[in-house]
């Protein structure tokens, strides 16, 4: 009865924000190929400014308009090839009229600059001097948000000179110029979703150990360089887990993890930004990696292989708490938790598309959901992917792919 009562509250809650989010990215007729974007946060103001040139390929013969994600973002221009194109902004969007209608497969260049000061997307610490990115990129970057929309991205941040950064993929340069300034490149040349885009900044000490084929990279305020390992020791462990699992190597060359100021717990593509009292509590109980192993898990089952879409996100929380778990309790728990699992997934399944949970977690994100529907979906509903080992022993057919519920359990 208890568990009858918590669906129909959550039901509720869940389904309530749902009607107030039925608005989700657009199927858009059109592919993202890359993003080459340049974005300049300023701390004191909490805004950013910046400007991002989109290559983008036409699914359908005489595409006439762009239709992009842009969040609370201002939009300042739009252009191709210099020649600037009427835009409207409406309900969070931006749509472009083409000057020109593409061609079906014709490959396509817009430009876009912007300015905002977000309220969410991306959090700003002033006296800190912090700042870093959470879900969802089109808050601070003009972008298409639907997960199966996967690019490539370069990216250019200026920061103060003084401050330390990690952004997706290779860090290709470091450019100081003449006003205390510094732009960061970064290039990430593996195509993911743009909601693993991001990037955190601060006055972070940096410690950096090779292992294996993986270069790891801790980054913290609070902490020596001592606790930096200590608390992130296991990390090396729980990637050849996760590998061996998968039968896919670990897609980059560094694994950054930041412990940041406020309540984070965020993967990116590269990078996982967490908050600082989690660094306090490894310090004091060194085995509570669950935390550490959840979002490492995302490496693999998230950001390589993705939701097809927002309805089926559950599906990215629910392995990556699957395989912390494995990782945390020894490989011998898997099947003991299948098991276990196996009587409640079919109902539970239900329950998530009665709820359209999808939808709700689109435009609101992760975060936002009230915390009892935070800990219903992370705790309980995502934990019932019984039959993990079709997103494990087959994952190697479906790295830099999409998938959604049905791919993944049984009916």
């Amino acid at each position: 009865m208890k568990l009858f009562l918590l669906f129909l509250c959550i039901g509720s809650v869940v389904t309530e924000a749902s009607e107030r989010a039925k608005a989700t990215s657009p199927a858009a007729p059109f592919d993202v190929i890359h993003y080459d974007a340049q974005v300049e946060p300023d701390f004191a103001k909490k805004n950013v400014a910046g400007r991002v040139l989109i290559k983008l390929k036409a699914a359908i013969d005489d595409l006439a308009t762009v239709e992009l994600d842009c969040g609370d973002l201002t939009i300042d221009a739009v252009c191709e090839n210099s020649q600037e194109q009427k835009f409207v902004r409406t309900d969070r969007r931006l749509v472009v009229s083409l000057t020109r209608p593409a061609k079906i497969n014709e490959t396509r260049e817009l430009e876009v600059h912007y300015h905002g000061t977000p309220a969410r997307g991306i959090r700003f610490f002033p006296e800190q001097e912090q700042v870093y990115t959470v879900f969802s990129t089109s808050e601070w970057l003009v972008c298409v948000d639907a997960p199966d929309d996967k690019a490539t991205l370069r990216l250019n941040l200026i920061l103060p000179a003084t401050l330390n950064a990690v952004g997706n993929g290779r860090l290709a340069a470091r450019h100081t110029s003449s006003n205390n300034k510094v732009m960061y490149e970064w290039r990430q040349e593996m195509a993911i979703p743009t909601y693993t885009f991001g990037f955190a900044a601060g006055h972070f000490r940096s410690l950096t150990e090779k292992r294996g084929h993986v270069q790891l990279r801790y980054l913290g305020m609070q902490f020596s360089d001592e606790e930096l390992r200590r608390m992130f020791r296991d990390t090396s462990d729980a990637i050849s887990f996760y590998e061996d699992r998968s039968g896919v190597r670990y897609a980059d060359a560094t694994y950054t993890q930041v412990l940041a100021t406020g309540r984070i717990e965020q993967e990116m593509s590269g990078f996982t930004v967490i908050r600082e009292s989690y660094g306090r509590d490894l310090l004091a109980n060194e085995r509570d990696v669950w935390l550490m192993a959840h979002e490492l898990a995302h490496q693999w089952w998230g950001n390589r292989v993705t939701c097809r879409d927002w309805t089926h996100f559950w599906l990215n929380e629910g392995m990556a708490t699957f395989m912390a778990a494995a990782y945390k309790s020894g490989a011998s728990a898997v099947k003991n938790t299948c098991a276990r699992l196996n009587s409640t997934a079919r109902v539970m399944r239900r329950f998530a598309t009665w709820v359209k949970i999808g939808p709700c977690i689109s435009q609101t994100g992760y975060t936002q959901l009230p915390r009892t529907v935070r800990w219903f979906i992370r705790r309980a509903l995502t934990s019932c992917i019984f039959c993990a080992k079709s997103w494990t022993s087959n994952f190697s057919g479906r790295e830099y792919g999409n998938t959604r519920a049905n791919t993944s359990a049984n009916q």
